[in-house]
């Protein structure tokens, strides 16, 4: 082995291990975050089972069984939330999110009255109106969807979401109108 391929094997072997460093970064970041959100789990379970909770714990409560794909605590814990207080725009998330744990279900017809509730109680409230648009796209409502991604646009002109599927909607009706 010369000069030069030992130097080509050092760069190899460096570049690998900056590689395996940059992996195992992003690996270890993935378990904290993974643990901070079951130790989050753990501690509000174990208090909302033996004492009432308030609006912010069940709300963080659904929202960490969004993220692991479980609806239907989700839907139990937002409800729950809901029942301690409703009708004030603070109240627009839990509706968003309990919307959003219909749609994992595919209960488009919920989703759709409980995003409809969110932007009732928060008029601009673009998250909710592209989730809206969403829904109604999942129900072949493409004119209430375009509507929908339009007005979350005027609030939000940057809203990518809202700019992507308004453009995707438009070019739909185009064809189906030839």
């Amino acid at each position: 082995m010369d000069f030069s391929d030992k130097n080509l094997l050092i760069v190899y072997l460096a570049a690998f291990l900056l590689l395996l460093s940059v992996a195992a970064f992003f690996i270890l970041k993935q378990i904290i975050k993974n643990q901070k959100i079951e130790n989050a789990l753990t501690k509000l379970e174990r208090k909302l089972k033996n004492e009432r909770g308030t609006v912010p714990e069940y709300y963080e409560l659904g929202s960490i069984y969004l993220e692991k794909k479980m609806f239907i605590q989700s839907i139990m814990m937002l409800k729950k939330a809901i029942k301690i207080e409703d009708g004030t725009p603070e109240m627009a998330p839990v509706y968003n999110a309990l919307g959003y744990a219909y749609f994992g279900q595919e209960q488009y017809d919920l989703a759709i009255r409980q995003y409809k509730e969110a932007i009732k109680l928060e008029p601009e409230y673009v998250m909710a109106m592209n989730n809206l648009g969403h829904a109604y796209e999942q129900k072949k409502l493409t004119g209430q969807a375009l509507d929908m991604y339009e007005q979350a646009l005027e609030l939000e002109p940057e809203n990518e979401t809202a700019k992507r599927r308004s453009e995707s909607l438009r070019r739909r009706l185009v064809v189906s109108s030839k």
